[in-house]
């Protein structure tokens, strides 16, 4: 997205497709005016999205499409602006500020085993990750995605983690914390999947977005493997509401996550990440 503008003044994009992912979560794939060009490397990173009349949020990139260009975001209801947005049919607009933030590190994945830890809407982020590691499979190891939802009922992105499956290119564990009688899929915390991998410390990087007493649990069990906290990438979101660091609602420590994240290595954030209610 490259008219400076779209940093500070929202710009006005259309709705190009709308799919009903869950009862409350929708994914949004939108098209840019023909002078705005998308980024390709976007996997992390976010966009404010402005739903006229409601307000703006932060919302995460769930993927980058090309010929036409659309951008991809998922949006749970839970507030005006993120209702509004997702009430957002087929033509109708909405302003976005953006691309902000780094994003996941594609780089130092490379010739390495990746694993991607997500919960509920945060497959959202890693969807576009782990899209760039299989379009790119032989530059990378074994690829490992644990997916963890409250009910079957909150499972996103069911036709990719199909199309994945029957790739066979990557292993995949989809859990949910309770399910009714028939469920045929794993039971329990998604966390609790990583004490069953086979992870050689110094040759994984992982990648974890989710709740963050989810991703506190994670980073306990990647740490207890022997990874590395430089090896362990971790997506934060915080009252995110300017992009550029200045109003100071997303401060972390002495990050601002908008601006350093929302990507961030454990071992940058160590002194902070364990403070509670920081």
């Amino acid at each position: 997205m490259n008219r400076p503008e779209s940093k500070t003044v929202p710009v006005q994009w259309r709705v190009h497709r709308r799919r009903q992912e869950t009862a409350d979560t929708v994914t949004l794939e939108i098209r840019p005016p023909a002078e705005v060009s998308v980024d390709p490397d976007s996997a992390g990173r976010f966009n404010m999205l402005y739903a006229f009349g409601a307000g703006e949020v932060p919302i995460s990139i769930s993927g980058v499409l090309f010929g036409p260009d659309r951008v991809m975001h998922t949006i749970r209801a839970v507030g005006a602006a993120t209702r509004a947005l997702t009430r957002l049919k087929p033509g109708q607009v909405v302003g976005v500020r953006g691309p902000f933030g780094c994003g996941w590190p594609e780089a130092a994945a490379r010739h390495r085993d990746v694993v991607l830890v997500a919960g509920g809407l945060g497959m959202a982020p890693l969807r576009p990750a782990l899209c760039r590691i299989l379009s790119k499979r032989s530059e990378f190891g074994r690829v490992t995605l644990l997916f963890g939802v409250r009910t079957p009922d909150d499972l996103l992105f069911r036709k990719d983690l199909k199309d994945w499956q029957a790739a066979d290119e990557i292993d995949i564990a989809v859990t949910v914390d309770s399910a009714p009688v028939g469920w045929p899929g794993k039971v329990g915390l998604v966390t609790r999947l990583i004490s069953q991998l086979r992870l050689t410390p110094g040759k994984v990087c992982a990648m974890v977005c989710g709740p963050e007493i989810m991703m506190r649990f994670a980073v306990w069990e990647l740490l207890q493997h022997g990874i590395d906290p430089e090896d362990i990438f971790l997506s934060l979101e915080r009252n995110m509401q300017c992009g550029a660091g200045l109003c100071g609602h997303c401060q972390y420590g002495r990050f601002f996550v908008c601006k350093d994240g929302p990507v961030f290595s454990l071992d940058r954030i160590a002194d902070y990440f364990y403070l509670r209610e920081l």
